[in-house]
């Protein structure tokens, strides 16, 4: 039962509808940081607008997701990331954790900037490992694309545990991402983010009318992932000079581990040294 959170200020659209009218596969990302109060006028002011719908599956509007990210021993994409490497790459299995659905999801930085998401259907069983077709999946994805191998020692590296609701715009094929309690695990331990926001405007260019509603707000885009959050709190000597105000607003001035119990349970086996 959907209850007053402000998402039943918007009609529902179904997982077949939203794949329709905004699948973006390529896109722009335009992503912000926002307090749960900022957010909440922001979604108010934008059901006053267009002609937005929320993701619906079976009464739910709230999801949760897990992801498990893939990197080398010294955690290659990371350091791609922080560089700001032109080309550049993610590689993730991703859990609804709601309907038990999972995918196997390489992300890839195009020469425009754009993003470009290469994406098969996996098993949840497998969501922590690097199966055989997963593994060919990403060879021939990372040849096609930029021409490279595999990198060595691809393993799982950081999980990201979050609750998220979809938006969307069916005349202009835009959506919008919230993504709530963001908690991260790796093999030094566990770090959670304060109470806040990551909303992603997803559409074919950036600087549309959301990011311009959200501009007059006083939002600014920031540049990260939640992979890179999930990094620098958890391996914080690798650095993350390029996120710090994002990393600052999500865990203020100490580390994101040092904030947090370190847990080395079920998540021990996302070693970096694996």
């Amino acid at each position: 039962m959907i209850t007053r959170d402000g998402l039943d200020l918007f009609a529902p659209i179904d997982l077949a509808a939203v794949v329709d009218a905004a699948n973006l596969q390529t896109r722009v990302d335009s992503k912000y940081l926002l307090t749960p109060e900022a957010y909440g006028r922001f979604r108010d002011r934008l059901a006053r607008v267009g002609d937005w719908r929320c993701l619906e599956i079976e009464g739910r509007r709230r999801f949760a997701y897990e992801s498990i990210y893939f990197d080398t021993p010294e955690l290659l994409t990371y350091r791609q990331h922080r560089q700001g490497r032109r080309f550049r790459f993610k590689v993730r299995s991703r859990t609804y954790v709601d309907s038990g659905a999972c995918a196997f999801e390489v992300k890839l930085k195009g020469a425009r900037a754009d993003t470009v998401k290469e994406r098969m259907d996996y098993r949840a069983a497998d969501a922590g490992r690097l199966a055989p077709d997963a593994a060919d999946f990403l060879a021939d994805t990372l040849h096609r694309a930029y021409g490279m191998a595999v990198p060595l020692g691809m393993a799982p590296r950081v999980r990201t545990d979050y609750r998220r609701h979809t938006l969307v715009d069916l005349e202009a094929a835009v959506r919008i991402t919230c993504d709530e309690e963001l908690r991260f695990s790796g093999s030094t331990g566990s770090a959670a983010a304060r109470p806040l926001c990551l909303v992603e405007v997803k559409s074919a260019q950036a600087g549309g009318p959301v990011d311009r509603m959200l501009w007059r707000s006083g939002a600014r885009p920031v540049s990260v992932s939640k992979y890179c959050l999930a990094a620098a709190a958890l391996y914080p000597w690798l650095g993350a000079n390029p996120w710090a105000r994002a990393y600052k607003t999500c865990f203020g001035s100490g580390s994101g581990l040092e904030r947090c119990r370190t847990e080395r349970t079920r998540h021990s086996a996302l070693a970096v040294d694996s």
